[in-house]
């Protein structure tokens, strides 16, 4: 569980990312679409499915980039609050 909270929280491992945990989850729905898909008609392109595959990762890393400055400021210290 310690795991999923450093994935999808901000660098304070306390705030939920709405951008990370969406991000996987598309991650999770193409590779299971990409799997339904292989299973009923028995083709499958990996260079096509490579590309689609790069295409959201590279699409995921540049939204968490792009709010990269919105990211909580007391990230790793947790002895005191978050100041307001």
């Amino acid at each position: 569980m310690k795991f999923l909270r450093h994935a999808f929280t901000g660098a304070d491992n306390q705030t939920w990312d709405i951008g990370r945990i969406l991000w996987a989850k598309m991650c999770f729905v193409y590779c299971f679409v990409s799997g339904w898909h292989t299973y009923h008609t028995g083709i499958f392109d990996p260079q096509s499915w490579a590309i689609g595959a790069g295409t959201i990762l590279a699409a995921g890393g540049g939204s968490l980039a792009l709010k990269a400055k919105t990211e909580p400021q007391n990230a790793g210290n947790f002895s005191q609050p978050p100041s307001s």
